[in-house]
């Protein structure tokens, strides 16, 4: 492929919003463009790199006999509303009608069209486990989107799902696409881990995620040495550091306390001297429209997933100021389980049992308890796990400490059961002539967001360093002159050797200086380099190898076995 007739829009400009490394290189190397916030246009080169991801996808699900196919983009609201995302799903959901006024969606993922799809053609267990994939655009009306291709409005996305008549199929299923996916982030050539997970509004009980390791990543993930258990801090279930310690302390008189302008759990612990998960915060929740006083320790985070499910609620939300005013009497910052206004359900973490003598807010302005201690002074309606986990808090198997990172989410695998079959009338008969539910299970691969991913596991200060399975070219001759016939000839010559011998060939011909060429070809990130210079005349080019730098000058000969062992 000669560079002068290929469009690759090179910048030195980037958004003034590009936080990510891999938006800014992907911006500079003429890769993407945005058209409007959250969406891209992909570019050639950033085209050909999902050609190549999307490849070793087809590659593995054919592996594990899958079969590919193609959903609409526009569906029917009505499938949506009998399954009851239509109104749970959220404001993501992009809404439409059409000129007949039917309601439509723009599709954020496939469940239930699939399962509506199947309804009805599998009618006996003997039909059973079926498979079926699709590589789609996706849409989710982000409110923020940011860090280019990762949180994105428009989005292209692998989504699997498995059909089957028993448990035993299901877990089968589960079981062939984990390793499928282990295999295709493996080939990519990816730093990853598969961790525990939320369902979220994909209903079901069991889900793994697959993490990419990177500092840009907007889930933090827990993990053990070695990633022998792994978590993200959503899910995770650990044992508070704090909690092991044996306190066999006396209580002491409840006592409150006037703190005047300390709000924050740093500045009640610094006020009284203590430390901060002595300071229980409490924190007002509206779930299902109920309220809901949650306690935790004051040096953790409330897991809203934990939360959520261990209520069994729908919808749930922080407390606004005002709602907080109403029903406590008091702002933010001082709210506390003791003495409330009016009757209100308190949810608390089981660590909090473990402290003696603590710290709550007193619910009014400018007070708190300390002195406190479970039972005595308050008690919870209900107790259970609601805490992310902290770097340091044990695994609670292995009591091993957790250890945190940053992550990108590249892939979801979800146990569905018979969350959308019983909806929407996906039946079967068993071989005892029984009506049962068809057990699904989902699989989704984040196929665009994989480039950001890519490229922020790989780069250095002269731009990309793309791994060789993915590469949008294998190879970047670069002319010095294309004035000099000689060296012209040897171009064209190993281009066309080179491409007949299966790699893809980007040479640079343009009538540009040879400085600029040199850095546009290190921003792209291509695996090998062929610069055909001044040597040209003696049948000699040099040969570089873009991840380590590594400089060899060989005769043109021997380029085509070179570089055959060098993708070996």
């Amino acid at each position: 492929m000669k560079q002068s007739l290929y469009f690759i829009p090179t910048t030195k400009e980037v958004p003034n919003d590009a936080e990510a490394i891999s938006h800014q290189l992907l911006i500079r190397g003429g890769f993407i463009r945005q058209e409007i916030g959250g969406v891209f246009i992909y570019l050639p080169l950033a085209y050909q790199a999902l050609h190549r991801i999307e490849q070793i996808m087809e590659e593995e699900m054919r592996r594990i006999s899958c079969p590919e196919m193609l959903m609409p983009i526009i569906l029917p609201a009505n499938l949506w509303e009998r399954s009851g995302r239509y109104k749970n799903y959220g404001p993501e959901l992009f809404k439409l009608q059409d000129r007949g006024k039917r309601n439509l969606i723009l599709g954020p993922t496939h469940e239930e069209t699939f399962t509506d799809l199947v309804q009805g053609e599998w009618i006996s267990y003997k039909d059973f486990p079926k498979t079926l994939y699709q590589i789609q655009t996706k849409f989710r009306d982000e409110l923020r989107p940011r860090f280019g291709l990762l949180r994105n409005k428009e989005f292209i996305m692998l989504d699997g799902y498995s059909f089957g008549a028993t448990q035993e199929d299901l877990d089968n299923s589960f079981d062939q696409f984990d390793e499928a996916f282990h295999r295709i982030f493996d080939r990519i050539g990816l730093n990853y881990c598969a961790v525990t997970a939320d369902n979220g509004s994909m209903g079901g009980k069991e889900s793994t995620e697959f993490q990419a390791i990177a500092s840009i990543g907007e889930d933090k993930i827990a993990f053990t040495e070695n990633y022998n258990h792994g978590a993200n801090t959503e899910v995770a279930v650990g044992i508070p550091v704090f909690s092991l310690n044996s306190q066999n302390l006396k209580e002491q008189k409840l006592t409150k306390v006037a703190t005047p302008n300390k709000k924050t759990v740093k500045e009640v612990a610094d006020f009284f001297k203590t430390s901060e998960y002595k300071v229980v915060k409490s924190i007002l929740y509206l779930a299902d429209q109920e309220l809901v006083l949650v306690l935790v320790p004051g040096d953790h985070e409330i897991s809203e997933a934990k939360l959520s499910h261990g209520l069994k609620v729908k919808n749930l939300r922080l407390a606004s100021e005002k709602e907080v005013l109403e029903s406590i009497g008091t702002p933010k910052g001082s709210i506390g389980p003791i003495d409330l206004k009016i009757p209100i359900k308190i949810v608390m973490d089981p660590s909090i049992k473990q402290l003696t003598n603590f710290y709550v807010g007193a619910n009014q302005d400018g007070y708190h308890y300390q002195n406190v201690n479970y039972g005595r002074d308050f008690n919870a309606d209900l107790i259970f796990d609601l805490i992310k986990i902290n770097a340091g808090d044990l695994e609670p198997y292995s009591k091993e400490p957790y250890k945190l990172t940053q992550s990108i989410e590249i892939g979801h695998i979800f146990k569905l059961g018979t969350f959308y079959s019983e909806k929407l009338n996906a039946y079967f008969l068993d071989k005892n002539g029984q009506k049962k539910p068809i057990i699904m299970g989902s699989y989704g691969i984040g196929v665009s967001r994989l480039l950001s991913a890519i490229v922020e596991q790989n780069y250095d200060d002269k731009g990309i360093i793309w791994p060789k399975s993915v590469t949008p070219f294998d190879i970047h001759i670069i002319e010095i002159s294309n004035k000099n016939e000689k060296i012209v000839e040897i171009a064209e010559g190993l281009e066309k050797k080179l491409e007949n011998s299966g790699f893809s060939v980007l040479l640079d011909d343009r009538k540009a200086r040879v400085g600029v060429k040199f850095a546009e070809s290190d921003l792209f990130g291509f695996p090998l380099r062929i610069v055909i210079g001044k040597k040209a005349e003696t049948g000699i080019v040099e040969i570089k190898q873009r991840k380590n730098g590594v400089t060899k000058e060989i005769s043109v000969d021997e380029v085509v076995n070179f570089v055959q062992e060098f993708f070996k």
